[in-house]
């Protein structure tokens, strides 16, 4: 299924620089939720990774002509993003880590469904921790995760070489073992 996905945006790619612009639409519908997702992660405020987006499909639209490898849209997107929300996330440090130490601050609320419910409460429990990660290793874990790109496509995106992709996948490892035992 993966494959498939890839091939069909791979087509669309070739189409929108043959100029098909309806292509385009199409990559913007298909990608533009995992992007906000992704810019989300990073910068923990909805209406800032849709700003952070939209500005990436700017850059994306424009240098998409240059993509070789048009079986690589997406990591190539995704970096394009993660590069924005770093970049965003440097230019507003002062206003994150008042935010960052006031929702540290706050007790978290438990809705009743959810205490009744073991998974939900399993879920709460794993995503809590996984919170107290440092965000690169949190990044590394979505990435293999839940996207479920192989290592060499996460040192792509994130600008990094292989072998810390694998170090942080196993200290983020490591360290979750550790906080869900206690």
């Amino acid at each position: 299924m993966i494959n498939a996905n890839k091939t069909f945006d791979s087509l669309l790619v070739l189409q929108y620089q043959s100029g098909n612009k309806k292509a385009a639409g199409i990559l913007v519908k298909r990608w533009h939720g995992r992007l906000c997702a992704q810019a989300n992660w990073y910068v923990r405020n909805k209406e800032i990774s849709k700003d952070i987006v939209q500005d990436s499909w700017d850059i994306i639209l424009m240098k998409v002509y240059h993509l070789k490898d048009t079986n690589s849209f997406g990591s190539w997107a995704l970096s394009i993003v993660t590069r924005r929300s770093i970049d965003w996330l440097r230019k507003n440090k002062k206003e994150q880590d008042v935010l960052n130490s006031f929702i540290r601050n706050s007790d978290p609320v438990v809705m009743p469904k959810e205490v009744e419910n073991e998974e939900s409460n399993k879920k709460m429990l794993l995503k809590r921790a996984i919170e107290t990660l440092p965000v690169d290793q949190q990044m590394v874990l979505l990435l293999f995760y839940v996207e479920e790109y192989r290592v060499k496509e996460i040192a792509k995106i994130l600008v990094i070489s292989e072998g810390t992709v694998k170090s942080r996948l196993f200290t983020a490892r490591e360290k979750l073992k550790l906080i869900l035992k206690t």
